[in-house]
């Protein structure tokens, strides 16, 4: 009808209306400010058309979002409300609103019709509804971050959906990637949880393309039997509202209206549900990063070879791990709130060592963390190390004595010749020159020692496993240690006949003559030094006996280490010397040739048993000679015989000559010993 016509126009009634009259297009902006508007908020029509409404406070965002999305679904509403004017202050209005539709019915926008509410019953009667609801807004908050467990925070979601607007039934739908799942569901079938569907085809996904944060649906403007929600007898009308988590999408919430009727005031509610949901699931995700990087922590130091503890500022321990325990023997219980039961370090970058009292060395640092005021202290054990520093010095201190003696006696010789050689006599020069030879070989020997000590410590020698005569080699180094001292009496008792043995016929030969050598060095009162052999199943034993001054308990093994002389056998003031390399070297050799070398104490005495392995006839291994049964050349090692100052001296070469074919390289120099320490498949989409 047009203005000519009609005797009044929609402006004129617009412009003449004692009410406020506010229209706003679908996309919220004002399209419609009458001057009962500008009155009664003082911005004029040309601050607000275009733009988004002033007049709404902060804190009823919410509650203005879930009035114009239902009043969009078709619902007129009348709200007893406050709005802001230009000038900050609050005014009490009623508001009444309504959609606009074109011709087609295609939704338009809404039109806000503001009256100021100046009935104090009805203003009393909206806040006391309003504190009921925020009460009942913060027992549900309280609910659902009553427990950090992410199942159970997005659980109490879903109760509170239900206990909070009264819907018939709610869930969560958490957004993985382009799909939507349902984690969390309430007074719903089981059979639901679980359920997943693509993105694109649910309401969820319809609600992030509108970009709003809470979309409503009914039964009148979409059909909601092809969603998966209706599983709920009755459905008509769904609400749901995007739950955010650092600023992004997470999930969202889903009430669900079987029987009630939902109202602005059940959409604002949800909308204010799933902002706080939102702080309670962020602070269950962080608390499960928490505790994974706890577990991750804990698998670390827990993994450790070192033991690791973590001290309070008072020094007392809160953490203790798997390493720590082994090392020190105190399980956490036993330590936690206490003091470490070691001594710290004075402070950062000092290690300490300390002797624990099983006789294991712990090497101890320690480190703040300074945002803590924590500290982490670092033990290891050192045993190993402390035993080769204990080796290294003992080697330095023997070996400087025993090096000591024949250089000392070459320069006084020497010194002797070079001053006074005119005045010697003929005699006199020989024996001085002799007593150097004499002295020299023997520090000749005790080099060759040396050496023979550090290539067998490389695995640097190589060992035969050929068939030969062990009684023959028996027989030759019993009958070179007769002679050597008249106070000792050495035989050989065995068979007349021995199987035959596969081996190094020259290392045996070097580990019976040092047996031998010392069975006399360590009988200074003399007595039977006595040799015996027999063949057992897969070995021939050789023993070796003396009545000399025997072991102490506990030094079987470690008479076998590098510069070791233990027991009696090792004290310094028996005066016996020598650089405790020789028992070192025979295990060594015996092992690579398959056999071993212990000793055991007697009651008067020691007893060195030697194995050698049987010859079995089969095809040589590696290692074997070509010709088993031949004559064999000198092997890796050749033993060179003599007497020096009454004393028969092993020089071992360790060079193999030329003739040597097939031979076994020692790849273990060492015997180390053991250290401590389904998702239901359906077509509907949420």
């Amino acid at each position: 009808m047009s203005s000519e016509r009609a005797p009044l126009s929609a402006e004129a009634v617009l412009a003449s209306s004692a009410d406020a009259v506010v229209g706003l297009d679908s996309e919220l902006r004002v399209t419609v400010w009458n001057p009962a508007a500008e009155r009664m908020f003082g911005w004029s029509a040309d601050e607000v058309l275009g733009g988004e409404l002033p007049i709404v406070p902060a804190e009823l965002k919410g509650e203005h979002g879930a009035v114009l999305e239902q009043v969009r679904a078709g619902n007129p509403l009348a709200v007893y409300t406050r709005r802001v004017r230009r000038d900050g202050t609050v005014v009490d209005v009623r508001i009444g609103a309504n959609r606009v539709a074109g011709a087609d019915g295609r939704f338009l926008g809404w039109v806000l019709n503001l009256h100021p509410s100046d009935n104090d019953v009805q203003a009393q009667r909206s806040a006391m509804e309003r504190a009921r609801l925020v009460r009942r807004l913060t027992d549900v908050v309280v609910d659902i971050n009553a427990d950090l467990s992410l199942k159970s925070v997005l659980d109490r979601i879903s109760r509170g959906i239900t206990e909070l607007t009264g819907a018939d039934a709610g869930g969560f739908v958490l957004l993985d990637e382009d799909r939507v799942e349902l984690v969390s569901i309430s007074a719903l079938s089981d059979e639901l949880q679980g359920f997943t569907a693509p993105l694109e085809d649910s309401l969820f996904g319809e609600l992030l393309r509108s970009g709003k944060s809470v979309l409503l649906a009914n039964e009148d403007t979409r059909g909601l039997q092809d969603l998966v929600w209706a599983d709920l007898p009755g459905l008509h009308t769904i609400a749901l509202c995007v739950t955010n988590v650092h600023g992004r999408p997470y999930g969202a919430l889903y009430a669900l209206y079987s029987q009630r009727k939902v109202g602005h005031i059940e959409l604002e509610l949800l909308e204010l549900l799933a902002a706080h949901a939102g702080v309670a699931i962020g602070n269950a995700l962080a608390y499960e990063e928490l505790n994974l990087q706890r577990v991750h922590e804990q698998a670390v130091a827990d993994s450790s070879a070192d033991g690791i503890a973590v001290l309070d500022f008072g020094g007392r321990v809160r953490k203790w791990n798997r390493s720590a325990v082994e090392l020190t023997g105190y399980p956490l219980e036993a330590v936690e709130g206490r003091h470490p039961p070691f001594p710290l370090p004075a402070c950062h970058g000092q290690p300490v060592k300390h002797k624990l009292k099983d006789g294991r060395w712990l090497e101890i640092l320690m480190a703040r963390i300074p945002r803590t005021h924590e500290w982490v202290v670092d033990f290891r054990d050192i045993t190993a190390q402390k035993a080769m520093e204990e080796e290294r010095e003992d080697f330095l201190a023997t070996s400087g004595h025993e090096l000591r003696t024949p250089i000392t006696v070459i320069h006084g010789y020497a010194t002797t010749l070079m001053r006074k050689w005119a005045r010697l006599t003929p005699d006199s020069q020989y024996e001085a020159v002799g007593t150097i030879a004499d002295r020299s070989s023997a520090l000749v020997t005790l080099v060759d020692r040396l050496q023979l000590g550090s290539d067998v410590s490389r695995g640097e020698i190589r060992v035969s496993r050929d068939r030969f005569d062990l009684l023959d080699v028996l027989r030759q180094a019993v009958s070179a240690f007769r002679p050597l001292s008249e106070r000792h009496e050495v035989s050989l008792d065995g068979p007349d006949q021995l199987p035959a043995t596969a081996g190094d016929s020259l290392a045996t030969g070097m580990i019976m003559d040092q047996l031998l050598d010392n069975a006399l060095k360590f009988s200074p009162e003399g007595g039977h030094v006595h040799v015996t052999a027999r063949a057992e199943e897969e070995a021939v034993a050789v023993t070796v006996d003396d009545e000399g001054v025997g072991l102490r308990p506990g030094d079987e093994e470690r008479i076998f280490d590098r510069f070791v002389q233990a027991g009696a056998r090792g004290d310094g003031e028996t005066g016996f010397g020598g650089l405790g390399l020789g028992l070192y070297i025979v295990r060594q050799l015996a092992r690579d040739q398959g056999g071993d070398v212990t000793a055991q104490r007697l009651e008067r005495g020691t007893r060195m048993r030697f194995t050698v392995p049987l010859h079995r006839g089969e095809a040589p291994g590696p290692g074997a000679g070509e010709d088993a049964g031949a004559e064999k050349s000198p092997g890796a090692a050749a033993v060179r015989t003599g007497v020096t100052g009454g004393a028969r001296v092993t020089d071992i070469s360790h060079q193999p000559p030329a003739s040597q074919k097939t031979t076994k390289t020692s790849s273990t120099p060492e015997s180390l010993s053991p250290q401590r320490s389904v998702h239901r498949s359906a077509s509907p989409t949420p």
